[in-house]
């Protein structure tokens, strides 16, 4: 894997409440000379509170984790690591946390165990934009977007949120739109997820899909 520019080394951590597992991640990252482990915490407390004083450019995450769950900390720390992308590495396989992480922020999903060419594959792909997942939950994701939407809440949305809205739909980023709203990035977030709950929708682009077909 090769970092953005040949001066920069990608710094990656790890958060994993398994000893085991994460000394076999963080030895997975050390192997490749182009990477750097950037810490790894054993919950979701010690990662909220390392992670903002030492931000990684890629954080592997585990949702079952002792006290506040893999879902929560992405929830919490993308907001304030807007240049960080979060790869969850877990053994759910059920749809309410894949989406559940998505929309908290995620950028990949993976499913354990994993092989070390595959992690460090989907680690730089998460790093350039990409969205890396195991096949059997992608195919989650596509099933989703074929399966008739269930019936909006009739809770109309407010004008911001059409704004909001609007904005994701020009394909703007969440930086982008919350800048062009004068707003934070969390704020944008707890927008969203308004729209999502009303709109009975789990993705952006649901969302999107839904704003064109009522024009």
């Amino acid at each position: 894997m090769t970092p953005k520019n040949k001066a920069e080394t990608l710094a990656i951590a790890v958060v994993e409440d398994d000893p085991r597992v994460r000394s076999s991640l963080v030895g997975m990252i050390r192997q490749n000379p182009g990477c750097v482990c950037g810490g790894d915490y054993a919950s979701g407390e010690e990662a909220v509170a390392g992670l903002v004083k030492h931000p990684a450019r890629v954080v592997i995450m585990d949702i079952h984790l002792p006290g506040i769950d893999g879902v929560e900390c992405v929830r919490q720390l993308s907001p304030v690591l807007p240049d960080t992308q979060f790869l969850m590495l877990t053994v759910a396989k059920d749809s309410d946390n894949l989406f559940n992480a998505l929309a908290a922020g995620a950028g990949g999903y993976l499913l354990k165990p994993v092989r070390a060419g595959e992690l460090l594959d989907a680690i730089r792909d998460v790093d350039q934009g990409g969205a890396p997942m195991t096949s059997s939950i992608a195919r989650r994701v596509v099933a989703a977007f074929h399966r008739k939407p269930a019936p909006p809440t009739g809770e109309a949305l407010t004008e911001r949120e059409q704004e909001v809205l609007k904005r994701l739909a020009e394909g703007l980023l969440y930086k982008q739109a919350a800048a062009e709203m004068g707003v934070s990035v969390n704020t944008l977030r707890e927008y969203i997820r308004r729209i999502y709950k009303k709109l009975q929708v789990h993705s952006r682009q649901q969302a999107i899909d839904h704003h064109r077909r009522r024009g």
